[in-house]
């Protein structure tokens, strides 16, 4: 037993000795981001860009409205066009007919959409469970 002990212990020994003679490992070099960032340095969306962004047709993409609308009545779409108009948000009433009849729809101005924001949306949903909204292009839903 006493054997198999030193045999360890020099085993032991010669592994630490050959584990130090390893060079040791450099760290690997890292080119800092800035230099990929170049001379954009910051995260900016493409409505604060004040560039119009091509569209598939190489036509500048036309502004983007908030529609708010779905299947309700028409007195329940001039109430949610009161309650923000009475917030300075500008809003237009319409109509759509449908195979299933009449579908109102509110489109929100794009100066005024920033003052749109997702808790008020949900509070309007809270009230009008049927709401729907979606940003399509200010000439998206036809009149009639």
């Amino acid at each position: 037993m006493r054997w198999v002990f030193l045999l360890l212990l020099v085993l032991n020994a010669f592994y630490y000795v050959w584990h130090q003679q390893e060079a040791p490992q450099r760290p690997k070099e890292v080119t800092p981001l800035s230099l990929y960032k170049g001379a954009q340095q910051d995260i900016r969306l493409l409505s604060e860009s004040g560039a119009a962004q091509p569209g598939s047709s190489g036509h500048p993409v036309a502004e983007q409205c908030l529609f708010l609308g779905g299947d309700m009545s028409q007195s329940e779409a001039e109430t949610i066009a009161q309650r923000l108009t009475s917030l300075d948000i500008k809003t237009q009433f319409g109509r759509r007919l449908d195979e299933g009849g009449a579908i109102y729809w509110l489109r929100v101005a794009p100066d005024s959409r920033r003052l749109l924001d997702d808790a008020l949306l949900n509070g309007l949903r809270q009230d009008f469970p049927q709401l729907k909204n979606k940003i399509m292009s200010c000439e998206g839903i036809a009149t009639s």
